[in-house]
């Protein structure tokens, strides 16, 4: 991959000369250069000051795209010059779908005995980072994210619930918005799918997370289930979530959305798609491909 390419990268990164020349270990001056040499070569701007600040325009946005397709498959190539045929299999997760959805999967995956994964769970802003600097093959999330980005394959619907303690005057009942005034509210923390659901859906009809007497953030499912079930306040989870919890009630609201995607991400244009064939083929073998199939250019 070519060098100016893997510093525009870094840019986008870090978005600061000084940082990116260190981290590519070039002078600032060098970086500068090198970012003004694609400019040159593609004739358009790539980053531009906003006040102190710099942002990338939308050609630098669409070069990034490329850049990290090929950042990918180049990582790729080498790995099968060098004839690395253990593979570790990089996966990741939202916590709604790494910490139930997937077992079926990885069992299945894992059972042969040549295959081996890592399964990273974390919120989908930070997935997305990561799959775009391409320390992931592919990602499985339920939050909002700009699908023209990447490739994306539906994995299936999941039914958006909200969850009480068990005789709570909401269980097993539709309520309105307005019903939801004054009640503790737990969440996921920023950047988490279903925060960023929740949010949208209290936007759309007019209100925010101050509609709530309390809002606590929480960033594991566990304890935020067992609050709920002591009654300490509400939540809304994906049905999966809840499952087979005797302790906790369920409600709907009206008017709210009541089914979301669980979607496959990878970057355009890369081997990755083949990785992702492999993990969900249904049955048969499920065998790493030997052969690189893409190989982007820009």
């Amino acid at each position: 991959m070519e060098t100016r390419l893997k510093t525009f990268l870094s840019l986008c990164e870090t978005m600061n000369y000084r940082r990116t020349a260190e981290l590519v270990n070039l002078t600032q001056p060098a970086v500068t250069k090198q970012i003004q040499s694609l400019e040159e070569e593609y004739s358009t701007k790539l980053f531009e000051y906003k006040g102190r600040s710099l942002h990338i325009t939308d050609d630098g946005l669409l070069l990034k795209q490329f850049a990290e397709s090929q950042f990918y498959n180049e990582a790729e190539l080498f790995r099968r010059l060098r004839r690395i045929e253990k593979r570790v299999l990089r996966i990741g997760a939202t916590k709604s779908i790494g910490d139930s959805v997937l077992d079926g999967f990885l069992e299945r995956y894992l059972k042969h005995e040549d295959h081996n994964l890592s399964l990273l769970v974390a919120n989908t802003t930070e997935l997305l980072a990561l799959l775009e600097t391409a320390r992931l093959d592919f990602i499985v999330v339920e939050g909002l994210f700009e699908k023209k980005k990447y490739d994306v394959r539906l994995m299936q619907r999941e039914r958006f619930v909200g969850l009480c303690a068990k005789g709570h005057p909401f269980e097993g009942k539709t309520i309105a918005f307005e019903d939801l005034r004054q009640q503790n509210l737990f969440v996921r923390e920023s950047g988490s799918g279903t925060r960023n659901i929740f949010e949208r859906e209290l936007e759309s009809h007019g209100y925010d997370l101050s509609l709530f007497n309390r809002v606590t953030v929480l960033s594991s499912f566990q304890p935020l289930k067992k609050l709920v079930s002591k009654g300490l306040g509400i939540s809304f989870v994906y049905q999966s979530i809840a499952h087979s919890d005797e302790n906790l009630g369920r409600f709907t609201v009206e008017n709210m959305v009541d089914e979301h995607e669980f979607s496959i991400i990878w970057l355009k244009n890369t081997t990755a798609s083949q990785f992702v064939d492999a993990f969900f083929k249904k049955e048969g073998s499920c065998e790493i491909p030997d052969k690189i199939s893409i190989l982007s250019k820009l």
